[in-house]
């Protein structure tokens, strides 16, 4: 009996052919071709529907179960997420839940530790094993998730097709609208996805685990449709954000929160304030320990307790802040210690903010130190 195939050879012919062909075709496209800018800007606007519908609903929605949504929007999601060719969305969860349950072992479907390339895109080349439904029951009550699932492949040539046809017939260019909106648009879309899988977590910094590979970047963040704060996401992975500051380019979080005030979406799950603080101190008073160990010219004892004390002390007036922000939440409208409490919680905020500015002073000045060598 001959042995099984370990390659996944519709992958393998979808996704090298269509490099390929692109590799071809493309210069003589704009050999003999000038598209008009407005199949340019409907290629852009594809790119960002199709990507936001896998980084809303394939990841935020369907994976972890960050928020809640109505049926009409969760169409829009399926509609633009069978277009952006990245498979249905129960096997997509089904593999990212596998990710974050064993990510950088073996059993990760695409573990950056088998290499950049393997992450990137290499891991869809091989056969992958049986889904095992029991990772995603919860999603296969859903009936127009397992619809899509069923038929996956003529949704995605049918919702595609459609997307071209309509692009064309507008700007009368069929042939453009068939390059760029469909092909082009897929060959970026595709690796901007991918980077999440490997440059995010390869190159950036890890300021709340270093438990993974996961890291932060907020370059990586302007092509990935906001996921480049993937190593906040491995953490706190039941957030519904990437980027916690309003400066952190998020469009799927800014979607999300604006549509919870048209009632479209509910239940945003966010990781409070005190919870993630606390888990940078902890990180990074591990880090600075470390670092000094490997600082042998340094008075230690001193500089260890210095980190002790500034850490405790943070941690204290986060266990206050959390315990008054609790007291706030169950008293009545009109109970007359809202506004002691609100007060208490203004001044507490204050110290912290004091606080931490210190604490990031000192962490810099003990991680830019370089060890000596010994001769």
């Amino acid at each position: 009996m001959s042995q099984k195939s370990s390659i996944e050879w519709g992958n393998c012919i979808f996704i090298i052919g269509y490099h390929i062909a692109l590799l071809i075709g493309l210069p003589l496209f704009f050999m003999y071709f000038s598209p008009s800018w407005t199949i340019y800007v409907s290629m852009v606007v594809l790119l960002y529907m199709t990507g936001l519908s896998i980084t809303i609903g394939y990841h935020r929605y369907y994976s972890h179960k960050t928020f809640k949504t109505n049926t009409f929007f969760e169409v829009i999601l399926l509609f633009f997420g069978s277009m952006s060719t990245q498979g249905n969305a129960l096997k997509w969860a089904h593999d990212h839940r596998l990710h974050h349950a064993y990510v950088d072992t073996d059993r990760d479907p695409y573990s950056i530790k088998k290499g950049f390339l393997h992450a990137h895109l290499l891991w869809m080349f091989r056969k992958p094993d049986p889904m095992n439904k029991k990772v995603v029951s919860d999603l296969y009550k859903n009936k127009l998730l397992v619809f899509q699932h069923r038929f996956y492949v003529p949704l995605m040539f049918l919702t595609n097709s459609m997307a071209f046809l309509f692009i064309g017939f507008i700007f009368n260019d069929y042939l453009a609208a068939f390059t760029l909106c469909w092909w082009v648009r897929l060959f970026f879309l595709h690796h901007f996805t991918w980077f999440i899988n490997s440059l995010a977590h390869t190159w950036g910094s890890q300021s709340f685990s270093q438990e993974h590979s996961a890291v932060d970047n907020y370059l990586i963040s302007l092509v990935t449709f906001g996921e480049g704060y993937h190593n906040f996401h491995h953490t706190f992975a039941n957030d519904y954000r990437n980027g916690t500051k309003w400066y952190h380019f998020d469009p799927s979080k800014w979607i999300i929160w604006t549509l919870s005030k048209f009632k479209m979406t509910y239940g945003l799950k966010k990781t409070s304030f005190v919870r993630i603080r606390e888990r940078m101190v902890t990180e990074r008073k591990n880090e600075l320990k470390e670092k000094i160990a490997q600082c042998w010219f340094l008075n230690k004892k001193h500089l260890e307790d210095k980190i002790e004390k500034i850490s405790s002390d943070l941690t204290q007036h986060l266990s206050e802040i959390y315990q008054l922000l609790r007291e706030y939440k169950n008293c009545k409208k009109n109970d007359p210690q809202l506004l002691k409490l609100k007060q208490k919680i203004k001044t507490l905020r204050r110290d912290f903010k004091n606080e931490w500015k210190t604490w990031k002073r000192f962490s810099k000045t003990i991680i830019h130190l370089k060890p000596l060598p010994i001769h």
